[in-house]
């Protein structure tokens, strides 16, 4: 894969059980009016899905290939852990950055998740403020300054 900025709408591709977040976090996009294209599963297994296109994703127009993803750790069927190592173990997606957006500060979370090959550990932002400064700064770093793979 070349490193250059891809063309277009960026597509995040967000892994999170709990629905309210799931808003949270769109309004978060919205209110910062980032032109990224948001999609979402609810589980690690809906994930590895959708990323193979199985199923309900086979369409890649309306399920295009993540350029991030942002997972959350603690989901039902198949959680985050399992989910990253199945992402990073596959010459297909293992260069598509994923950054694990959780609640838990737990150090064995922490450091499983950078040795399993994740780009970044963000603790979930406990007010909605500081949900729309994260979403600000996620945008600014991973869409205008560092380079991503083109997918």
């Amino acid at each position: 894969m070349s490193s250059i900025k891809p063309a277009g709408k960026i597509s995040i591709l967000i892994a999170d059980d709990d629905a309210d977040d799931r808003e949270l976090i769109k309004a978060a996009f919205d209110e910062n009016s980032t032109q990224q294209e948001i999609h979402f599963v609810e589980n690690g297994e809906e994930l590895l899905l959708y990323l193979k296109r199985s199923g309900q994703y086979a369409d890649e127009t309306l399920h295009p290939l993540p350029h991030i993803i942002l997972l959350d750790l603690n989901m039902p069927k198949k959680d985050g852990r399992e989910a990253l190592k199945e992402i990073k173990a596959d010459t297909l997606f293992k260069s598509i950055p994923v950054i694990i957006l959780t609640t838990s500060m737990e150090e064995k979370d922490i450091t499983t998740s950078y040795e399993l090959g994740v780009n970044s550990y963000i603790i979930k932002p406990v007010t909605y403020s500081g949900l729309v400064e994260f979403t600000s700064v996620l945008s600014k770093y991973w869409f205008e300054i560092a380079e991503l793979p083109n997918v």
